[in-house]
């Protein structure tokens, strides 16, 4: 929507409460509680300051739609279909007629106009003189357009979707009133799971108005600690019905909310914007409530499944376990245990005996060895020589030990010597060499 100052082609002057004081007629300076200004007056002013603005190109929704026949002027409400706010539009009935589409409550349109106050009965109106109904084109490449400036900032990413609960515990659902879909989606779910409870908002779901009441049923589940999912639900309609839906502030509410959001608009088709920002996309109301509330009789069914597969794991197991403990209990060592006690006991004599037996030959051997070597040291010993008929002689000094004497020339005459035989030793004096 175009500002009055980019519709006019320049920037208005400012325009001060003073400055259109001084200028209106009837006034000559400001208002006090001695000197209150007239109605007529204010109503003036604010008349010349509104008709500065200039024209403005504004789009909108058509809420109401008034043709008097006969006279000058048709009435409008146009509507702001993202929020709740409107605006009195008043044009000639030429425009409306001459329309190359019929303009009828819920039409969007774009109209050149000129605000404008109405001193006599204090009222504010948009003074149209150009009326364009939007096509179903334009819309479409509208929703491209917020498709990809929505892709862009990420709010399509898969990673940021947040997984359905396995059985949540309360349902948020925002549905028209007394609506198919609600009825699709409750019936569904009872049938599923019975004990499934809901949380409803009913809201508009197309139209003027619609966006705003979504948004604010959106964020009074969302701050419900209680829900854990939502179901935004309706059923199928047209490109026009379906455009509260593909509204960018629905869709960011959507992104920003904590709770699983389940977008169920439509039929298979139908994919507004919404579907790709929810955390999960389902293709019909019934579709939305299969997906969020689990199937009693199934899950029992897995229940008894699983039971009875671990019944059979177990008993299994258990006669596994009973066969090994048969075949470990037939074994000899655990049928007769003494047994290996009794091989043992052998073993433990038989290595006893063994021992006993090359002990002994070790000692016959060695005292053998023993023997020898002592008939060895009688034979070369110097008993056994002297046993032979030798002697040993050894000189007998005055002082310091006896020495063995090996040379005639230490035996001199006059020489006391020690002369040890067989049987004894005795004494002699050496009378020299022969």
């Amino acid at each position: 929507m175009s500002s009055p100052a980019q519709s006019s082609g320049g920037t208005p002057p400012r325009t001060t409460a003073a400055s259109v004081s001084a200028t209106a007629s009837g006034s000559a300076g400001a208002s006090s509680a001695d000197e209150p200004w007239p109605v007529r007056v204010v109503s003036t002013k604010i008349k010349q300051w509104i008709d500065r603005l200039g024209g403005v190109w504004v789009e909108g929704q058509i809420t109401q739609l008034s043709r008097r026949p006969g006279t000058r002027t048709s009435f409008l409400t146009l509507r702001d279909p993202s929020a709740d706010v409107s605006l009195q539009v008043t044009c000639s009935p030429r425009l409306l007629s001459e329309s190359p589409v019929e303009l009828v409550e819920g039409t969007r349109v774009v109209v050149w106009g000129k605000p404008t106050f109405y001193v006599g009965r204090g009222t504010f109106s948009l003074q149209v003189t150009e009326i364009r109904p939007v096509g179903i084109g334009e819309l479409l490449a509208r929703i491209e357009r917020l498709k990809a400036l929505l892709q862009a900032e990420g709010l399509f990413d898969p990673r940021l979707k947040r997984p359905l609960p396995f059985l949540p515990n309360r349902i948020g659902l925002i549905t028209g009133r007394a609506s198919a879909a609600e009825r699709d989606v409750v019936s569904v779910s009872e049938r599923r799971w019975p004990e499934v409870k809901f949380e409803i908002r009913n809201t508009a779901v197309q139209g003027a108005g619609a966006v705003a009441q979504i948004v604010e049923a959106l964020r009074e589940l969302d701050a419900d600690p209680e829900i854990d999912v939502i179901i935004i639900a309706r059923g199928g309609g047209s490109v026009e019905d379906l455009l509260p839906f593909s509204d960018e502030a629905l869709c960011r509410a959507i992104a920003s909310a904590t709770t699983p959001v389940v977008s169920a608009i439509g039929h298979e088709p139908d994919s507004p914007v919404c579907d790709h920002v929810a955390d999960v996309r389902a293709a019909t109301p019934t579709d939305a409530a299969k997906r969020v509330v689990p199937d009693v009789v199934a899950e029992r069914q897995l229940v008894r499944e699983l039971r009875d597969r671990c019944v059979s794991a177990l008993r299994t197991w258990v006669v596994r376990e009973e066969r090994l403990l048969e075949q470990l209990r037939t074994r000899p060592v655990l049928a007769t245990p003494m047994v290996m006690v009794d091989q043992h006991r052998e073993d433990i004599a038989l290595h006893r005996e063994r021992a006993r037996r090359e002990l002994s030959r070790a000692l016959d051997v060695a005292g053998s060895e023993i023997s020898h070597v002592r008939a060895r040291l009688a034979a070369l010993g110097p008993a056994a020589t002297l046993a032979r008929g030798y002697a040993v002689v050894q000189e007998v000094p005055a002082d310091g030990p006896a020495r063995v004497i090996t040379s005639v020339a230490q035996a001199t005459a006059g020489t006391e010597v020690r002369v040890r035989v067989t049987d004894g030793v005795f004494r002699a004096t050496s009378r020299g060499s022969e």
